[in-house]
């Protein structure tokens, strides 16, 4: 790969239309076009994306984006797009059309930056294609993810240090704006990063001022009303913790005059969309969210983040506020502090931990199969009741530990829409042709305005392969009379010989790492905790978690105003003991006898609103009794609800 002789100050300045490069930019782009990796962590809005999209341009070869975030990606190609820099997305959303065309643009060595989801690398089919392109850079955002320490560990990360030792890439970029010096570390082990070419800008904006309220839950709706009314117009985001909240909030706020939305992954795909669509656009100036909200958004005028709920981590508290303020001018960050939401937090922890029986018993599917078998992640974190971010962690380490050997993907099914009449369909093929196809057309199942196909199945009914199957949607998709979008993906393994003895240690290993990740959930909640009861600035606090130093406290946020010098408690109000309502409600839903609540722990966690999988599929998160006991901890209720199913 070779460098192109024009300067980047050029390239800055004719297609980014920047009269000079913002802090460590500059030094990031050199090292990357020094051939070396480089680690980038910037606080939020500080121009990351720019260390990767200028050097894309002056390098030989495709620069691969890789992004959990499809808003982001979105907007970045959109852009990009506009400067008349060649880009494009891979995501989940695309038509197969579209996908094609990318492929076609892809391989023809035009494109200059693709970016894609993490997820993207279990497609048997992008990584062949993949492999024929000169990939000149990887750039990694949200590197953070690949931590086992990190906030928001994505086991998907785990595997694209492996994948750019397999292609021979020498640029990486990680990019991150929240990593503690423990994260760091990992990000640059894994990337083989030197400490010199982790460039860090710091986490401070001068423009963001913190300021934490200790309160009583009660006390928490009256209280956001007042500040909303003291700051007046400005868009304002408000996260929560439950989605319960979130319509509860925007309901009292509706009331008092206020033009609020809620945001949050219980509603439609459709109706998100119009939210943040209204939201960008300035229709109405409040959101109440969960943290499903926020990721890629890039709306520069935001005046204020309210956190009525207390953020699950610092981490998520500093990438949450550093949402406001993005055009530079003074933004207001707080939290309403009340030590109950404590339980709620760790009730999410505690429940979303696999049992070891849960553990075990996803081991076993795995491990007491044949040698080569295929899964369905989503399939089998529906079977198994376990959460999906578990089912792929298990599956990423054993992957790791070469127990199991990934040899690629494929989809079982698919969705066809026709385009013309089915007679029009079957016309003007011979008879045996004519007959395959009508056999085939048979075997759609209606689902909504399309149709599904189970290609295994279809195959097994029309007496000929998938293949063939496969082959025939292809060609009648190019003659235009209908489209095909693949469905159910499965990955493909293969298992290592000898290893069904070793179940035992590898739930037992398994047990340990989820464990850990527990203990560090716990940590970091209770580092919330000691942040929202410190006396001492507030912004030097956070700097400190981080690993920087300030030499004087910043003046500007609450506790520097208030001139605080001493630690307080935060409030916390009488913690909820289970009525005797409470528990005629609970023996009601266990003699409805609900298929994804015969556990305990299932149970447990349904009572406490923490979703499972199981639960969603049966449709039973609108069910009064979800999150009956959001305020019980965990175990008190799991121990209720154990002694009332041995009744």
């Amino acid at each position: 790969m070779t460098e192109s002789a024009d300067d980047p100050t050029d390239i800055l300045r004719e297609v980014f239309g920047n009269d000079a490069f913002r802090t460590g930019q500059r030094e990031v782009i050199d090292i990357l076009l020094a051939g070396r990796p480089a680690l980038a962590v910037f606080p939020t809005g500080s121009g990351k994306s720019l260390c990767y999209q200028l050097p894309a341009l002056l390098l030989d070869g495709l620069t691969l984006v890789i992004s959990p975030l499809i808003a982001l990606m979105r907007g970045q190609v959109s852009s990009l797009l506009a400067k008349g820099i060649s880009a494009a997305r891979l995501d989940s959303s695309m038509e197969p059309d579209e996908t094609e065309a990318v492929f076609r643009e892809l391989e023809s060595g035009t494109l200059r930056l693709l970016f894609i989801a993490p997820e993207r690398f279990a497609n048997a089919v992008f990584t062949e294609r993949l492999a024929r392109v000169q990939i000149a850079m990887m750039a990694i955002d949200e590197a953070h993810c690949i931590s086992e320490w990190g906030h928001n560990f994505r086991p998907d990360y785990l595997k694209l240090a492996n994948l750019r030792r397999r292609w021979g890439v020498q640029r990486v970029l990680a990019l991150t704006a929240t990593a503690t010096p423990q994260v760091a570390s990992d990000i640059r082990a894994a990337f083989d990063i030197e400490p010199d070419d982790q460039v860090q800008t710091g986490f401070r904006r001068q423009n963001l001022h913190f300021f934490i309220t200790p309160c009583h839950a009660k006390e928490r709706e009256a209280l956001l009303v007042s500040r909303l009314r003291e700051a007046g117009e400005g868009p304002t985001i408000v996260y929560v913790t439950l989605q319960q909240t979130a319509e509860a909030l925007v309901g009292r706020l509706s009331r008092e005059g206020f033009n609020a939305k809620a945001y949050h992954a219980g509603l439609t795909d459709e109706w998100r969309k119009e939210v943040q669509d209204g939201f960008m656009s300035g229709r109405f100036q409040i959101i109440v969210a969960t943290i499903a909200f926020g990721m890629g958004i890039d709306k520069a005028d935001i005046r204020s983040v309210y956190h009525f709920n207390l953020p699950k981590s610092l981490e998520n508290f500093v990438q949450e506020s550093g949402r406001a303020g993005r055009d530079g001018a003074p933004a207001h960050c707080e939290i309403l502090a009340c030590a109950n939401d404590r339980i709620v937090l760790e009730n999410f922890v505690y429940g979303d931990s696999p049992s070891p029986q849960a553990l075990r018993s996803l081991v076993e599917h795995l491990m007491l199969r044949g040698e080569t078998f295929s899964i369905s992640r989503y399939d089998l974190a529906g079977t198994k009741d376990i959460r999906p971010i578990v089912v792929a962690t298990a599956l990423a380490y054993l992957e790791l530990d070469e127990i199991l050997i990934p040899t690629g993907s494929h989809h079982a099914g698919c969705r066809i829409r026709l385009l013309q009449p089915e007679h029009r369909i079957l016309a003007g093929h011979d008879p045996e042709r004519r007959a395959l196809i009508e056999s085939l057309l048979s075997q759609a199942k209606e689902s909504g305005f399309r149709m599904t196909i189970d290609l295994e199945r279809a195959a097994e009914k029309t007496g000929t392969t998938i293949t063939a199957v496969r082959e025939t949607l292809r060609q009648l998709a190019e003659l235009g009379d209908l489209t095909v979008q693949p469905t159910h993906l499965r990955q493909d393994y293969r298992r290592s010989p000898d290893v069904a003895a070793d179940i035992p240690a590898v739930v037992s290993k398994l047990r340990q790492l989820f464990l850990r990740r527990e203990e560090s959930e716990i940590l970091r909640l209770r580092q919330v905790i000691d942040f929202c009861e410190t006396g001492d600035c507030l912004t030097r606090h956070l700097l400190s978690y981080f690993g920087e130093s300030m030499e004087e406290d910043c003046g500007t946020c609450g506790n520097c105003l208030q001139k605080k010098t001493s630690s307080h408690s935060l409030p916390c109000s009488v913690i909820d003991d289970i009525s005797v309502e409470d528990l005629l409600v609970i023996q009601a839903l266990i003699s409805e006898k609900h298929g994804a609540l015969r556990q305990a722990r299932q149970m447990a966690r349904f009572l406490c609103g923490i979703i499972s999988p199981a639960a969603a599929r049966e449709r039973l998160l609108t069910h009064d009794a979800f999150g009956l006991l959001a305020q019980v901890p965990f175990q008190t209720v799991l121990t209720q609800v154990e002694s009332m199913l041995l009744t």
